[in-house]
């Protein structure tokens, strides 16, 4: 068998038109902001891209430029200051920063409503409640879970196996697959500590990759018919592949998505899509 194709690029469409009629209805614009610290190579492609699809969806965007020996303390008072501008309506936290700055302290200074990453406490918190649906939740979470979506598939009661357990992507995700709104999943969460990987991504009927490591899972890891989303993204002999053996998996699965053009190409539209949650939570609706 040959796994069903999960396109990225045509979910990142479909969610930009009504994101773009629901933006048409506003009668003021929104406006993010994006701090960056230093000058990463690797940042500036993610702000290009995030200038384009703002520029597209008519949202104004603001870039901070701050330098990076700024300190600590510093930082934090810029962020407090963005805060404080009701013209404002998210902010976003360019990633990495320089080593002598806590990343998580910093995201903790910015406002829970202004939080367009989802990834403050508060924001977090709110995935506890599973019949609650939270205003923002990590970007990249939410783009499995538009992955996963995508296939039309019952995803209630499945053994869903996720490979990873960071902030952004394996908690948000298993949080998000116990949901009742979404019919739970039965999640179980792989990490580096993990004995013998591969019996349990056997088992999954939904395997969610996110483990950073090229290639971690190979065809036979996999089981017959299962949606596989590999969230991964490394740079290999100037190629981008995922952390699923995407040639060995294409032919075991039931549905895949490729990298790249996959959980990546859907996060973008998704962060527009959180902004403008936070602009329907600022003016209480």
């Amino acid at each position: 068998m040959s796994a069903k194709i999960i396109d990225g690029n045509k979910i990142a469409e479909s969610l930009k038109q009504g994101l773009k009629s629901e933006l048409e209805k506003l009668k003021e614009k929104l406006v993010l902001v994006a701090v960056q610290v230093g000058e990463n190579p690797a940042s500036k492609v993610y702000i290009k891209n995030q200038k384009s699809s703002c520029e597209e969806a008519g949202i104004i965007y603001n870039l901070v430029q701050l330098a990076e020996t700024i300190s600590e303390s510093d930082l934090i008072a810029e962020i407090e200051k963005i805060n404080r501008d009701k013209k404002v309506t998210g902010i976003i936290l360019q990633l990495p920063i320089p080593p002598h700055i806590n990343s998580r302290k910093i995201q903790m200074a910015i406002k829970p409503e202004k939080d367009v990453e989802g990834v403050t406490p508060e924001n977090l918190g709110k995935l506890l409640y599973a019949d609650t649906k939270p205003t923002v939740a990590p970007c990249t979470a939410l783009s499995v879970m538009e992955c996963i979506k995508s296939t039309g598939e019952n995803i209630k009661g499945k053994e869903a196996v996720i490979v990873g357990h960071s902030e952004i992507v394996g908690k948000p995700v298993t949080l998000m697959l116990l949901s009742s709104l979404l019919d739970s999943a039965t999640p179980t969460v792989c990490h580096i500590a993990t004995k013998d990987l591969a019996t349990h991504t056997k088992r999954a009927e939904i395997l969610i990759v996110a483990a950073g490591i090229p290639g971690l899972i190979k065809g036979n890891m996999i089981k017959e018919g299962a949606i596989v989303i590999d969230v991964g993204i490394n740079c290999i002999k100037n190629k981008i592949i995922g952390d699923v053996d995407f040639d060995e998996a294409v032919k075991v699965a039931g549905y895949i998505t490729p990298v790249p053009g996959g959980v990546g190409a859907v996060t973008t539209v998704i962060l527009l899509k959180n902004l403008l949650y936070l602009y329907k939570t600022q003016i209480g609706n």
